[in-house]
């Protein structure tokens, strides 16, 4: 796929970027890169493996700045990343991808965009902001869950909160965090123009996806450091309650010491026990037992450990 960078991206021809003065934006799968590279001439020898791509960077070359894009998946950020490979100089940007991701990006680029001044640093701007344009709501439905996990812990309702779920959610923080540090340095790259293939005026652009990049990656940090809080409060309301439990079975269990006592003693049978012989001997050890009983209770209620 050919486009030219005008008002908006115009789809052309191989031939109509040959033979025009506009800068360029392509499209190609591995097997279509592999056949037309030479085309281009960037002095280049980029054989992208999608196998090979671990991380989003840009690497700056004599005469071109290649690089890779690793995109998590933001319907399921612990599924697989969508990778591709991109090559630029002054005259226009080549993609190289066999997952459409890049495609879908580009089309949206396409329907949704309309420059009064078009530049290619204005298309990477607007690709980029592609990338993470929804990222923000994504965040703000992991602060809401978030903060409904805590409302749940703190009402005493922590059996609708799981370990596991907190887990995920702080994993897929991190992956993000991650993402947007390596984002920041492509952002970077671009900015410090090595080799001058951008205005010095249409700088800017890169300095405003990199400050949105710096917010984004402050979220994800501050999300992150809220999940080990809400792990934390988890755990402590696990242990309160396993405290409690503790301290009913120590009660119930320092309330029948005394019975069991009673229990054992008269269970001796010795011949000589004169509370066997009598009348009341029975009811009195009932008596007893229930005063017992209810004396500890009441000892436990004053020290408030019940």
């Amino acid at each position: 796929m050919y486009y030219k960078i005008g008002e908006t991206l115009q789809e052309c021809t191989r031939e109509d970027i040959k033979n025009g003065d506009e800068q360029y934006v392509v499209l190609l799968t591995s097997e279509e890169w592999k056949k037309e590279k030479d085309s281009f001439d960037m002095g280049i020898d980029l054989e992208p493996d999608t196998a090979e791509i671990l991380t989003t960077k840009a690497e700056v070359n004599y005469d071109s700045l290649t690089g890779s894009f690793c995109i998590p998946d933001r319907s399921n950020l612990s599924g697989e990343d969508k990778k591709f490979a991109f090559a630029l100089d002054e005259k226009g940007v080549v993609f190289i991808d066999d997952s459409g991701a890049a495609e879908k990006w580009i089309r949206d680029v396409q329907r949704t965009r309309k420059w009064r001044m078009p530049s290619l640093e204005r298309f990477l701007y607007d690709f980029l902001e592609q990338i993470i344009k929804d990222d923000l709501a994504l965040m703000e439905k992991y602060e809401r869950e978030l903060d409904d996990m805590e409302l749940a812990i703190v009402g005493g309702d922590e059996e609708d909160v799981t370990s596991e779920r907190v887990n995920d959610i702080r994993s897929d923080i991190r992956d993000l965090r991650i993402h947007y540090e390596q984002l920041a340095d492509l952002g970077q790259e671009l900015e410090e123009n090595e080799n001058h293939f951008f205005k010095q005026e249409n700088l800017r652009y890169f300095r405003l996806f990199s400050n949105r990049i710096d917010r984004l990656r402050d979220t994800s940090v501050a999300l992150r450091d809220y999940t080990m809080q809400i792990r934390d409060l988890y755990k402590a309301h696990l242990d309160i309650k396993q405290n409690h439990i503790m301290t009913v079975l120590t009660v119930v269990t320092t309330i029948f010491m005394p019975l069991t006592l009673i229990v054992g003693w008269y269970g001796m049978n010795f011949r000589y026990m004169p509370e066997l012989e009598m009348r009341w001997g029975y009811p009195i050890v009932i008596i007893v037992s229930v005063l017992i009983v209810l004396g500890s209770l009441l000892f436990f209620k004053k020290k408030k450990w019940l």
